[in-house]
Formats: C-alpha cells, sequence, structure tokens
C-alpha cells in the first residue's frame, strides 16, 4: 500500500470511528462542525512532508479555521465564519495534519464539564453518563474516543489538563508565550494558552514542538527557540532515567478535600518517580489557597472587556430591535448563556468606580505572590511538580449544580494559568472505572524537563501493566 493510500486510510478510519461514537443522538457530541469531504479529499493530495503528514487531527472551535464555523459554542457566533486561520492550526496544517472537524466546549470557554455549550453537553467516552470536563471537552473525547490521534484545545484556569485527567488521556498547556494564542479568540488574554491533547506523552510532545515557536501576530509571544521536545519525551535509560531530578510535592495540593482514592495514585506515582532515580522532596506554595478566588475575579474582569465587542454590530448574530440600545441588549442577553452572562457581570463589577482597588488590583498582588512561590521552588533545586489533576474523578451529567462547587475543579490547575508556567497531566489510574490525572509543573520554557518525568512515569506504569 502506498504512503498515500495508508493516509487515505487513515483519514477514513477517523471517519468510520466518528461514526461509531459520535454522530447521532446518543453520541459524545464532540464535533460541533466537521469537513468529510474536504479531509478526505486532502488526504489524497497532502503529500509525504510534515512530521504529521495525514494524521487526522480536530480543532476546538474557539480556534480560527477558515474552512469551518468558529462558534465558540455560542449561539452568538452561530455560522460564524473566520477570515484568517489561527497560528496554531496553520503550523499543524503546514506539519501535514487533516483537520476532520471543529469540538464542542463550554461556551467562551467559561465551563468546566462542556456542559454549558449551546449545542448540548458532550459526554464522556469512558462512561457517557458522565461529563468530559471542560471548557475543552470535544476536544479530549475526541482524542479519547480514538477518532483523532492529536487534537487543540484551549486553556484559562485549567481546560486542557482537567478534561485530560476525566478522559484518560495526556493534555499539555506549554508555557505562556511558548505558543501563539492569534487566532484563539480571547476570554482571559493574561490567562489564555493553546494547549494539546494527546493519547501518549511523546504524542503530546511532538505537537506542542509543533506549533510553538515566535509568531509576529502575537506580541506577547515569546522568540526563544523551541527545544526538540519530542526527544525530551523518549525515555532513552530504562533503568534510572531520572537520575538526578528533584520532584516537589506540594503539600498545600494533598489536604483532606482531594479524593483518598486520587491521593493512593498520586503516592503511587511519587513512588514510581523515586524508584526512576528522582528526589522526591515536600515543598510548600503558601498562597495556593488564594488560587480560585483570584481567578475568579481576575479572568471574568478581562472577559467583561473582551466580550464587550460582541455587540451585533461588528460581527455575530444581531437581534432587531427599534434603536441602539435596545439592540445592544437583546442581542448579548439572547446570544449568551447563563454562565458567559455571570462572569460577565461579576468582571464589570470587580473593575467599576470604587471596587477595582478593592477586588482587581488586590487580586493582581496576590497573584504576582502565587508566581512567587513557583520561582522560589524551582531556584531551590526543584525541577518539576507533581499533584493530582482534578479533586475528584468525573462527575455526572447534570450532578454539580452550584457554580462555586464546579469551580472547584479547578483547584489543582488554576495557578499554573496565573503563573504562566508549562503544566500537563497525564493517566495514573483508575477510581471506580474512572480515569485519575497526575499533574507535572516545571519552570516557565521548561517544558523539554516535565515531559522527561512525564514520558519516565508513562514508561513505568507501561511496564507494570497500566497499573
Amino acid at each position: 500500500m502506498s504512503v498515500e493510500s495508508l493516509q487515505a486510510h487513515s483519514v477514513q478510519a477517523a471517519w468510520s470511528q466518528y461514526d461509531a461514537v459520535d454522530a447521532g443522538p446518543t453520541g459524545l457530541n464532540a464535533f460541533l462542525s466537521v469537513d468529510r469531504d474536504g479531509s478526505l479529499a486532502a488526504a489524497k493530495v497532502i503529500g509525504t512532508n510534515g512530521d504529521l503528514a495525514g494524521v487526522p487531527v480536530a480543532i476546538k472551535d474557539n480556534l480560527a479555521t477558515l474552512t469551518l464555523p468558529t462558534t465558540c459554542g455560542s449561539r452568538l457566533l452561530e455560522g460564524y465564519v473566520s477570515p484568517y486561520e489561527a497560528t496554531a492550526v496553520r503550523k499543524l496544517r503546514e506539519a501535514g495534519a487533516i483537520v476532520i472537524g471543529k469540538t464542542n466546549m463550554d461556551e467562551f470557554a467559561m465551563g468546566s464539564s462542556t456542559e454549558n455549550s449551546a449545542y448540548g453537553p458532550t459526554r464522556n467516552p469512558v462512561d457517557r453518563s458522565r461529563v468530559p470536563g471542560g471548557s475543552s471537552g470535544g476536544s479530549a473525547a475526541a482524542v479519547a474516543a480514538g477518532v483523532v490521534r492529536l487534537a487543540l484545545g484551549s486553556e484559562t484556569g485549567g481546560s486542557v489538563r482537567q478534561p485530560a485527567a476525566f478522559c484518560g488521556i495526556v493534555g499539555v498547556k506549554p508555557t505562556y508565550g511558548r505558543v501563539s494564542r492569534f487566532g484563539l479568540v480571547a476570554y482571559a488574554s493574561s490567562l489564555d494558552h493553546v494547549g494539546v491533547f494527546a493519547q501518549n506523552v511523546f504524542d503530546a510532545a511532538l505537537g506542542v514542538e509543533l506549533i510553538a515557536g515566535h509568531d509576529p501576530y502575537d506580541a506577547t509571544c515569546s522568540a526563544l527557540p523551541v527545544p526538540a521536545l519530542r526527544q525530551s519525551a523518549t525515555v532513552a535509560d530504562h533503568a534510572q532515567p531520572l537520575a538526578g531530578l528533584v520532584v516537589g510535592r506540594p503539600i498545600e495540593y494533598f489536604t483532606e478535600a482531594l479524593d483518598p482514592r486520587i491521593r493512593a495514585h498520586c503516592d503511587t506515582s511519587l513512588e514510581r518517580l523515586r524508584a526512576l532515580g528522582a528526589e522526591v522532596r515536600d515543598v510548600s506554595l503558601p498562597h495556593t489557597s488564594l488560587a480560585i478566588p483570584v481567578y475568579y475575579v481576575l479572568a471574568p474582569a478581562e472577559a467583561s472587556s473582551n466580550l464587550a465587542r460582541y455587540d451585533g454590530v461588528r460581527y455575530g448574530q444581531r437581534r432587531s430591535a427599534d434603536g441602539l440600545r435596545e439592540m445592544y441588549e437583546r442581542t448579548r442577553t439572547g446570544g449568551f448563556g447563563a454562565e458567559v452572562t455571570r462572569r460577565i457581570l461579576l468582571g464589570t463589577y470587580v473593575l467599576s468606580a470604587g471596587y477595582y482597588d478593592a477586588y482587581y488590583r488586590r487580586a493582581q498582588t496576590v497573584r504576582e505572590l502565587i508566581t512567587q512561590d513557583f520561582e522560589r521552588v524551582f531556584a531551590n533545586g526543584v525541577h518539576v511538580l507533581f499533584t493530582p489533576t482534578a479533586p475528584t474523578p468525573a462527575f455526572r451529567i447534570g450532578e454539580v449544580s452550584d457554580p462555586y462547587d464546579m469551580y472547584l475543579s479547578d483547584i489543582y490547575t488554576v495557578t499554573a494559568n496565573l503563573a504562566g508556567i508549562p503544566a500537563m497531566s497525564q493517566p495514573i489510574g483508575l477510581v471506580d472505572g474512572l480515569p485519575v490525572g497526575g499533574q507535572f509543573m516545571a519552570a516557565r520554557f521548561d517544558e523539554a524537563t516535565m515531559f522527561k518525568a512525564a514520558a519516565a512515569l508513562e514508561y513505568a506504569m507501561a511496564a507494570e501493566g497500566g497499573a
């Protein structure tokens, strides 16, 4: 069989799996739009150049594409097609990847379960009665269900790592500035990241390596060279691959709030890291408990500003009305869902006169303290941190109705976004048949060390039979 035939077969296999698991009223609902004809045609002409030549990929629906709508899971942008493409998507295409569709998400990336999508929730492939996590739940489900090998998501407070943990796959948030945000629809610009989902650490490292690098269209994108991350994710020394590595165990992440069964899996993973040659050391990140309140001041504040552009004038849907003010009100009231509305109102409040200093400015001060916590630990000889990714396994669809309880599902992930450091989740076991994720974090722009530790742990688990 020729290379071209193999590529066409790979894309056709993706569609066969899509038809089996995603389509129809009982499907996963991981995709919001697909391009079956275009992807099959592309597979016949893609050629053999590129690290992902002929590989089917999926894109979260808040990353702009030229050929498919970019709705952000919202009725407000239903049918909207971007006139330009996100840099991360373009780089995947240049590597030979074939985009088969755009994935479901919490509206404007605001949520932790993908239940806030205007197009219905995505279901977890492991247990369809449960959520896949959010806000990138569609991308996580597409990878976990075997429809695609690689998918792009986005993170503002854990929206790649938490669904990766819930679905039993690998999810990576690179350093802020490592990957261009050009073409990513903004939620909170100082916290937003483009991330990668994959079924294993090597593919995740390859995906990050391919989409990373300087972009003149994003002023926050770093010009630092991108290391060969796929090499870091390759285990060379099978005996002591982590000799000399110091792994920090933040005591604030191992409290009574953590499910004891998840804690047991984390403890076992730390023992594996010791057996691989690493030194495990307890460390303290004293401002961790303030991360959720800080995040839910800063992120809504930035969202209230970024989402002001959806007014029915510039692009997106417009509701008819007699006057301009009434048109604004009808468009935004009818277009935004409940969670987006809640966060816009909260963000507008904390930025308003008389409350800016009490909330927003104070939150920025504490954010800096959280960042300094990480810098201090890494400066004192710790190479990576290991923690749980989420405090519980995936919960049932409709089970969590209190917004505050939902926000707490990001309790272990928001700190990395606030500090801008790289972080990733990988499977470390099961609780009642549901996947559990372990999280690695590293110093800014040190994804290589993070992938080295993750690949070694993955190798050790595979050698044990995935225990």
